[in-house]
């Protein structure tokens, strides 16, 4: 069975102790939390890739591109725009007894459905001539997703800036949460690889990784921190989000 890591966007601090979040083994989760690694990336993104332009592939790469944004802000600068393409790689197989009540499981495919991609009668491809542009996605898996991502956005920007004259080339970098340690079946550019132009916030293991936006159960288990009793919890009920994180706030 494939190991499951499960992701949190950030830390809901419920309880006063950290003891509680090592013996729930949250803790080793913790540091892979998405607002902390779009945080811990920033500075370096801006510093290094300086990104005129963020292209999220969706739709993993939705919510970071958006939630980096945020942190690559600076006063009096404006946001970095991001657009947004959509690349398929992984397909749902059904379960094996078709009777079992079971979930359809998802594994990686051997072709790059493209499902959306730069609306170039809206979006002229001049504006991304000669322009720093951050390609952002969750998880670099195989890479065959980013691969094809990267091949076809340096083709459609290239054909625009020989339409221009051939002045000003894009360069490409890649953002991701996580990079699966494994063997890559697709390959990026060697450029990008020796100038520093992939970055990765974390590399994990060759495990299935659940993000957040990807839940469907929203429930959360209502603890009660009992002062007088000591490091003691007791469970009261299932509440929603949005009191979880009240309720955080109320006793942190």
């Amino acid at each position: 069975m494939v190991e499951k890591v499960y992701i949190t966007y950030n830390e809901v601090r419920t309880f006063a102790q950290d003891d509680v979040y090592r013996n729930a083994k949250k803790a080793d989760n913790a540091r892979r939390q998405v607002h902390k690694l779009c945080q811990a990336s920033a500075d370096r993104i801006l510093n290094t890739f300086q990104p005129n332009l963020m292209i999220a592939i969706g739709g993993g790469g939705y919510v970071p591109a958006r939630i980096l944004r945020s942190f690559l802000k600076r006063a009096s600068s404006p946001n970095i725009p991001i657009q947004a393409i959509g690349l398929s790689l992984y397909e749902s197989l059904p379960p094996a007894d078709p009777s079992a009540p079971t979930t359809p499981v998802e594994t990686p495919g051997t072709r790059v459905t493209r499902t959306q991609w730069l609306d170039l009668s809206s979006l002229s491809m001049a504006s991304l001539v000669g322009k720093n542009i951050l390609i952002v996605d969750e998880v670099d898996d195989t890479r065959t997703t980013l691969e094809y991502a990267v091949r076809e956005l340096e083709k459609d920007v290239e054909a625009a800036r020989q339409k221009l004259g051939g002045q000003g080339k894009a360069t490409f970098s890649i953002f991701v949460l996580h990079n699966k340690d494994k063997p890559k079946k697709g390959h990026l550019p060697k450029d990008m690889i020796q100038e520093g132009r992939y970055l990765a916030a974390e590399t994990v293991d060759d495990v299935w990784i659940c993000y957040p936006w990807e839940a469907t159960y929203v429930k959360f288990q209502r603890f009660r921190w009992l002062v007088s009793g000591g490091a003691r919890l007791t469970r009261c009920s299932d509440i929603d989000e949005h009191d979880m994180l009240a309720a955080s706030q109320r006793n942190v």
